[in-house]
């Protein structure tokens, strides 16, 4: 039977140790591909990617914990369902280029006991989070516009490489409009709002 290493041990080294072990086909680090753009109108992206031919997504309510492993190394899991998919993925942030985050992601079908189990463990902070998002897909690349409780909403273009990403912001000609892909944290920050202050942030 496999061995799944619990996610908050899973750092660049103990990757490389459990490879050498034989774990190759159980444990693989991929490449978040991924920018943001703050100060949008939702409204003109929309019409914009209808025209050019993207299929859209109707808007879904996500629901996510996230439990911060170690905040100096920008690590974390997240737990998230959108209602029909319920994922569960570890990832770490190196810096906040389009290539500057690394995850596991993982298929389960229990939010509510998954939540329970790794609420028995110990971690920096525990954090319930709800957004909505209305998503589009064109070709390879996907185009999700993210509406939070407080702030403005915003556009997240992922794609399966940079090139990818990079596409789509020219398509939308947003070239020099992405922030790049910083957490939803400093999000907020360029709101005044520290997200960290909010154990629970719900739609009211």
């Amino acid at each position: 039977m496999a061995y799944w290493p619990p996610f908050w041990l899973v750092s660049d080294c103990s990757l490389r140790h459990l490879r050498d072990l034989g774990y190759n086909q159980y444990v693989s680090m991929a490449t978040e591909f991924e920018t943001k753009v703050l100060d949008i109108n939702p409204e003109e992206i929309e019409d914009k990617l209808l025209k050019l031919g993207a299929q859209k997504t109707p808007e879904k309510l996500m629901r996510r914990w996230v439990f911060n492993i170690n905040p100096k190394t920008h690590e974390w899991i997240r737990l998230r369902g959108d209602g029909k998919k319920i994922t569960l993925c570890y990832k770490k942030r190196e810096d906040r280029k389009i290539d500057g985050t690394n995850e596991i992601e993982i298929e389960i079908n229990d939010f509510d006991a998954a939540a329970k189990i790794l609420k028995q463990l110990k971690f920096f902070g525990i954090y319930y989070q709800e957004n909505k998002r209305t998503s589009f897909r064109l070709n390879k690349i996907e185009f999700c516009l993210d509406s939070w409780p407080q702030i403005p909403t915003h556009l997240e273009i992922e794609s399966t490489n940079e090139a990818g990403v990079k596409e789509g912001l020219k398509l939308l000609g947003l070239e020099d409009k992405e922030v790049g892909n910083i957490s939803v944290v400093l999000v907020y920050k360029k709101h005044g709002i520290d997200l960290h202050d909010h154990s629970e942030l719900k739609f009211s």
